[in-house]
């Protein structure tokens, strides 16, 4: 609009300008041509004078100044230094402020098509994390329009193979194939996401045929998927760790003497070998031994139920104490049977350390709040599955200096370890700290690691290139069912689908078949490719990114990608001061965690 303004009062120069020059002409040419005009010019000057007097006031001091320097006056001014509206957007931290904790420094867009990372410390882990469905691209005005929140928790806008259709609270979710996707279409034209928490359910609607695939099959359900010539069962490598939390915040779990007791006192063994898969181990560290890393340092302590109780006695409770076990009733590759292995670690407390514990089933999206908040007063049964193949995403995610308050007050120590093997590349060069790090991770007993769990999908022996992810994110566009809908069933329902909020698994992955980031992980691998960016480029000490946006991409309500939707989508989670800032909880748990904590952050 105001382009357009501006042409007119260009145009209205431009006539006025040709009069003027008509001054070799004859009076006659002239007043003959004036006549000519003057009825179209008096028109136009009264339809535009709003308009034209708009403008000139707006541009009145930009041309005064011109005109000024010009005739060789005083010197023209300055452009403000806040940049108008659609201009390319930046935002700044500093490093060194009081209180910061961050690891990101500056996101700017450079250009329409280039973003640039400024981190205040090397990071290593840099293309793996901006890979992560949290850190997907949306469309900057679709963002502004939801105030954060609203539909965007609901109806996420990507560039992906499949876009929302419908989600129908409480029964499925269903998408339709992106026509107009960058890269290699769908197969199926409907993908449809369906849940059911119970393992035995999952397995009989696959054999029935009304489902094409399902996640985490049963323990007992491995051998007869393997059997059934109709169906086909892949195996998820055991990435992930299933733990008893305890919040030191809370007595009698403020008593560090308490929490070895309960990790001498429960035989984790016993509930591998009882009520785990194929393809399971007993949890020798935090992060499991696949992950680089990982095992450094001792392994945990062994079973002793009698130097338990000595331990328990010593913290002042010989006959053991009150408290609870509280869990979500879904099911995950870390934990294919919550409900039983609660009643087993029940058992367990009371027979090796004499503590009475009630179980308490809470609904997940509330349990994940509680936890991720540190309000969680018992014992309470959790885990984690890799998002990337990092110790970084597991040790600095649970306890560097953006940690979400699960476990309590931060160790200081510990902290301060992960912070210096983050910004260090070599496995070599890590390893000392890491094994630092596991062993007071032992020493101090946040929680104790129980298992890494075995599990898998099963699909359809008809689907043609079935995949499974190590990082639970696969992608159902690049399966053929050889139908035009391909169902899916999952555990559970997702909480929410505005992803950069959640860290639910069902959550996430039924984000990523619609939104994208700059990075993706490989079909079925943890390798890292060009998605969105062309290429993510360092500089020499890994402190600065560039990435290159692919050109001609297209979110679902028809914009275009630029770098502008890529500095939005971070900043809103990056900066908590942001009107922006809502999300689903407002805990944007997986930024604090990954890149050491947000803008603005307010006063603990």
């Amino acid at each position: 609009m105001k382009k357009n303004r501006i042409l007119l009062v260009m145009g209205l120069l431009l006539i006025a300008a040709m009069v003027m020059t008509a001054c070799t002409a004859t009076s006659g040419d002239i007043q003959e041509a004036v006549e000519q005009v003057a009825p179209t010019l008096q028109a136009a000057a009264t339809e535009l004078a709003p308009t034209v007097e708009a403008v000139v006031e707006e541009v009145a001091p930009t041309v005064e100044a011109a005109a000024t320097e010009l005739a060789g006056g005083e010197e023209a001014t300055e452009v403000p230094a806040e940049a108008p509206a659609g201009d390319l957007m930046t935002y700044s931290a500093d490093c060194d402020a009081e209180g910061y904790t961050g690891l990101m420094k500056e996101i700017a867009a450079l250009d329409p098509l280039t973003v640039q990372f400024s981190l205040c410390a090397p990071d290593p882990a840099f293309l793996s994390k901006v890979a992560f469905s949290p850190f997907a691209i949306q469309p900057s005005e679709y963002l502004e329009s939801t105030g954060g929140s609203g539909d965007l928790l609901e109806r996420p806008i990507g560039t992906g193979p499949y876009m929302i259709q419908e989600w129908k609270r409480g029964e499925e979710i269903i998408y339709t194939k992106n026509p107009d996707y960058w890269g290699e279409p769908a197969f199926a034209d409907t993908l449809v996401f369906r849940w059911q928490t119970e393992s035995a359910a999952r397995l009989l609607e696959l054999q029935s045929g009304t489902v094409d695939g399902i996640d985490n099959p049963g323990p007992d359900d491995f051998e007869t998927i393997a059997n059934d010539p109709n169906l086909q069962l892949l195996e998820r490598p055991a990435l992930n760790v299933f733990y008893v939390g305890m919040t030191n915040t809370h007595a009698p779990y403020d008593n560090v003497l308490v929490r070895q007791a309960i990790a001498m006192g429960i035989d984790r063994q016993r509930i591998v070998d009882n009520f785990y898969p194929p393809g399971s181990t007993v949890a020798t560290h935090f992060t499991p031994c696949a992950i680089p890393g990982g095992c450094e340092g001792d392994d945990w302590y062994e079973f002793d139920a009698e130097a338990a109780r000595a331990l328990l006695a010593d913290a002042g409770f010989p006959d053991g104490f009150e408290t609870t076990i509280t869990y979500r009733d879904v099911v995950r590759g870390y934990l294919p049977d919550p409900n039983i292995v609660a009643q087993d670690l029940q058992a367990q407390l009371a027979e090796n350390l004499g503590i009475t514990a009630e179980i308490v089933v809470m609904e997940s999206g509330a349990f994940i709040e509680a936890s991720n908040a540190g309000d969680l007063t018992g014992l309470h049964l959790l885990g984690w599955g890799a998002d990337y193949p990092d110790a970084t995403n597991f040790l600095d995610q649970h306890f560097g200096a953006g940690a979400a308050p699960q476990f309590g007050t931060k160790f200081d120590d510990l902290t301060a370890i992960l912070s210096q093997a983050a910004m260090l590349s070599s496995a070599e060069e890590r390893a000392p700290l890491y094994a630092e790090a596991n062993n007071l991770i032992r020493e101090y007993v946040p929680m104790v690691p129980i298992a890494n769990g075995g599990n898998g999908v099963a699909y359809q022996a008809t689907v043609q290139n079935p995949h499974v992810s190590p990082l639970t994110s696969e992608i159902f566009a690049r399966m053929d069912s050889g139908k035009d809908t391909f169902v899916w069933m999952q555990n559970a329902e997702p909480i929410s689908l505005y992803c950069a909020d959640e860290t639910d698994g069902e959550s996430l992955r039924a984000c990523e078949q619609v939104t994208e980031g700059l990075m993706a992980y490989e079909i079925g691998g943890t390798g890292v490719e060009p998605a969105l960016a062309t290429s993510c480029d360092a500089n020499e000490d890994l402190t600065v990114w560039t990435c290159n946006l692919r050109e001609g991409v297209t979110f679902h309500d028809g914009s275009t990608l630029d770098a502008n939707d890529v500095v939005m989508t971070y900043a809103i989670q990056w900066d908590a001061a942001h009107p922006l800032h809502v999300g689903n909880t407002g805990a944007f748990t997986y930024w604090s965690g990954l890149w050491g904590g947000f803008l603005n952050a307010p006063a603990e």
